[in-house]
C-alpha cells in the first residue's frame, strides 16, 4: 500500500516538473494586449482623421502599443484643417514618399510625450515659466517639447501651436489634447530642405543641341508650348497614315504624345450609333472590316483634330460596282472623299449655303473638294448625277465627330468625267486628221531654187 502512494507520489512530481520545463520553453510574444478603452483605440475612433490615418501610414501602431503597456502617454494631435489644408503641399508629398519613413515615423512621435500631462498639470501664467518633456522621437537632438501659456493665458506647445481642445480625450492610459498646427522637428525641417534643395538642382530638363536653320543661318527658336486642347499646329494631311502607294494598307501611328480626347472610344460610339441607327451597315463594315480608317480617325481625334463624316446608307452604297471597290486602296480613296476635316452639323452648312449658294468643304482626299449647295430645303452635295441630298442630318454628333446622312456615294468630278467618257463608242467619236506641215527646210531650199529660175513652183 505504500509503496503504491509512492509512485502515486512520483508521478504527480514527475507531472509538474515537466509542465514548468514547457512553460519555460515556450517562446514569449511579443505583442501586447491592448484594453478597447485604451487611448491608442479612442484616437483611431476620434475625429482626428487625418492624424491617425498618418500613424497607419507611418507603421506606428506596434511601437505606441509598447509604449502604452509601459506607461501613459499625452498626445498633441492636430486637428483635420491642420494636415490637410494649412500643410504645404510639397512637404506633404515629402512625408508620404516610402522613402522617407523615417521622417514621417519622427515627425509623429514628436507628438507624443511618453508621461500623463493633462490641463492641471500646466505651468502656470507666470513669465517665463515653461515645462520641458521629453517625446518619443529619439532621434531628435532636441528631444524637448516646451509646454507653456500665452499673454492670454492660452495654452502653447512648442512654443507655436495654441491648444484648442486641452483633455479631448481622457482615458486610463493616457489623454489626448487637441491642436491648431503642426509641430515639425528640426531634423525633419532639414531633411526637407536638404531633399527640395537637391530636386531644384537635378530637375533640370536634358536640352538638345542647339538646331540652325539651313535658309537664314540662324538659331531655331523652341517651339511654343501647346495649351491643353488646343487645335494641332500641324494640318490634318501631314498627321495621316501612308495610303496604299506607299504601304501595303494604311498603317496608324500610335498616336501623339498629348491625347486630351479619347478619339478610339468616339469612333467607336458613332460606329455603333450608326449600327443602332440603322440602314448604314455597310459603311460601318468599310470603316471597320475592310479597311483600317476607324483606327485611323480614332488617331487623328486623339490628336486634336475633328471630323465629319458624309455617310452613304445602305442603298446608296449598293450602287458601287465591283470594279469601282476592286482597285488597291480604292475603299479608302472612296471614303477619304467623304471625310471634311472640319466640324460640320446640319445647321451650319444649311446656313452656309443659304447665304453664300455654294460652298466648297475641303475633304481628306486632296485635292478634290466636295461642293455644297442649297437645293428643296436641304443640303445638296456634288454635281449632276453624282450628287447626294443630307437625308439623315446629325446622325451622330460629339463635339469632334459629326456624322451626316447622305442618299448617295459622292465621286470627284474627275471621275465622273472619265466614266461618261468611256461610255462614249469609238465609231461616234469625231476622227481627227493631222494636218500635214511642209519642213522648214524644205521651203527654204525651194525659194533659193526659185530665184535662180531653175523651179517655178515648190508644190
Amino acid at each position: 500500500m505504500s509503496s503504491l502512494n509512492y509512485d502515486a507520489l512520483k508521478l504527480i512530481l514527475f507531472t509538474i516538473l515537466l509542465t514548468s520545463i514547457n512553460a519555460t520553453a515556450l517562446p514569449k510574444s511579443n505583442s501586447t494586449q491592448i484594453n478597447s478603452n485604451s487611448v491608442l483605440v479612442a484616437l483611431l475612433d476620434s475625429h482626428y482623421t487625418e492624424l491617425s490615418e498618418l500613424v497607419e501610414k507611418a507603421l506606428l501602431l506596434q511601437t505606441l502599443e509598447q509604449a502604452v503597456s509601459r506607461h501613459n502617454i499625452t498626445i498633441f494631435a492636430p486637428n483635420n484643417e491642420a494636415l490637410e489644408r494649412q500643410m504645404d503641399p510639397e512637404f506633404k508629398r515629402f512625408l508620404l514618399e516610402p522613402g522617407n519613413l523615417k521622417s514621417l515615423q519622427n515627425l509623429l512621435l514628436f507628438h507624443i510625450i511618453p508621461s500623463r500631462v493633462g490641463s492641471k498639470e500646466w505651468p502656470g501664467e507666470d513669465v517665463g515659466a515653461a515645462a520641458h518633456h521629453k517625446t518619443l522621437c529619439v532621434d531628435e537632438a532636441d528631444n524637448h517639447l516646451p509646454l507653456t501659456r500665452g499673454n492670454s493665458g492660452d495654452k502653447i506647445v512648442g512654443g507655436l501651436a495654441r491648444v484648442t481642445r486641452p483633455d479631448d480625450v481622457i482615458r486610463p492610459d493616457g489623454l489626448i489634447h487637441g491642436i491648431e498646427r503642426l509641430l515639425v522637428p528640426r531634423s525633419v525641417q532639414e531633411e526637407f530642405n536638404r531633399r527640395r534643395s537637391l530636386t531644384s538642382i537635378s530637375a533640370v530638363l536634358p536640352e538638345g543641341a542647339p538646331v540652325v536653320d539651313p535658309r537664314t543661318h540662324r538659331l531655331k527658336k523652341p517651339a511654343s508650348p501647346v495649351p491643353a486642347g488646343a487645335p494641332p499646329v500641324l494640318p490634318i494631311y501631314d498627321a495621316m497614315a501612308p495610303g496604299p502607294s506607299l504601304a501595303p494598307a494604311p498603317a496608324p501611328g500610335p498616336g501623339g504624345p498629348h491625347h486630351h480626347f479619347d478619339g478610339e472610344s468616339q469612333v467607336k460610339d458613332f460606329i455603333q450609333t450608326l449600327l443602332h441607327y440603322g440602314g448604314y451597315n455597310e459603311l460601318a463594315d468599310i470603316l471597320v472590316n475592310l479597311t483600317s480608317l476607324a483606327t485611323e480617325m480614332g488617331r487623328l481625334v486623339s490628336e486634336g483634330y475633328v471630323l465629319t463624316v458624309l455617310a452613304p446608307n445602305d442603298e446608296a452604297m449598293a450602287k458601287l460596282t465591283t470594279d469601282q471597290l476592286s482597285d488597291p486602296g480604292a475603299p479608302e480613296q472612296i471614303m477619304y472623299y467623304h471625310l471634311i476635316p472640319e466640324y460640320q452639323t446640319e445647321e451650319s452648312m444649311y446656313n452656309s449655303v443659304r447665304r453664300f449658294g455654294k460652298v466648297q468643304y475641303d475633304t481628306l482626299r486632296l485635292p478634290h473638294k466636295v461642293v455644297a449647295e442649297e437645293a428643296d430645303g436641304s443640303v445638296k452635295f456634288g454635281q449632276g448625277e453624282g450628287s447626294a441630298y443630307l437625308f439623315d442630318p446629325d446622325i451622330y454628333t460629339d463635339g469632334r465627330i459629326s456624322v451626316q446622312g447622305i442618299d448617295g456615294v459622292l465621286l470627284p468630278v474627275e471621275e465622273t468625267t472619265e466614266k461618261l467618257a468611256s461610255k462614249v463608242s469609238p465609231a461616234t467619236a469625231p476622227k481627227i486628221v493631222a494636218k500635214l506641215r511642209r519642213g522648214k527646210l524644205l521651203e527654204v531650199a525651194c525659194s533659193i531654187a526659185g530665184a535662180f529660175g531653175r523651179f517655178t513652183s515648190c508644190n
